[in-house]
């Protein structure tokens, strides 16, 4: 099975803290990867170096690869095109304080597409890719704040999705959620694993199985 990401000899220190040691790990295509452990373990901090989030911390110092498609992430590649590759949704949903079609199209602006038709149809195939569309295709420009935290969450996922990445991180994804909405997630994440690599960090051992 075709290999994604592969994780050499990756030690990862915040100040003299030693936090990651000697992970070698590879993480297959198409296939749903869940990280666990007790709190505090460092499994966020592990997919973090996997679009390069940490370097956002001070004092932060990584020795080891980290390759993606082949190419180590910290030798070779840019930045901002590594996050459109693999891109990232968060422990709480943190929709931008715009509307919920803003929301989809901001990453599809900052890689240069301004068609508004182009835009609008990327938009509505990503929020029915997060299962969003139905719910929201009657009030676009409501503002992202106003939806349920479970529709902000897969409005997050949308807004990762609409980039079009190779990898998707979700850190703790369902952990603010209701049961109902956690469910909702899950099963997304089952259908969204035949186009996506995708990588969970979650404390629930039912989720992980």
């Amino acid at each position: 099975m075709e290999k994604i990401i592969k994780i050499k000899n990756l030690n990862l220190w915040f100040g003299e803290k030693h936090i990651l040691k000697d992970i070698n790990m590879d993480f297959q295509a198409n296939e749903i990867s869940a990280i666990i452990g007790p709190s505090g373990c460092g499994k966020s901090t592990l997919i973090r170096t996997l679009n390069r989030m940490n370097d956002l911390i001070p004092e932060t110092k990584i020795k080891g690869s980290v390759l993606l498609d082949g190419q180590d992430i910290y030798q070779e590649h840019n930045v901002v095109t590594l996050r459109t590759k693999v891109g990232m949704v968060f422990q709480r949903p943190n929709p931008f304080p715009k509307s919920i079609f803003e929301n989809v199209a901001y990453g599809l602006r900052v890689q240069g597409i301004h068609k508004h038709r182009e835009i609008a149809g990327r938009v509505e195939n990503t929020l029915k890719a997060a299962a969003l569309w139905d719910e929201v295709k009657d009030n676009l420009n409501q503002n992202a704040f106003q939806l349920s935290g479970g529709q902000q969450q897969r409005l997050c996922i949308a807004r990762a999705l609409a980039v079009e990445p190779e990898v998707i991180l979700f850190d703790e994804p369902c952990s603010a959620l209701d049961p109902i909405s956690t469910a909702r997630i899950e099963e997304l994440l089952l259908k969204l694993k035949t186009s996506y690599t995708i990588i969970i960090v979650t404390h629930n051992m039912q989720q992980a199985a």
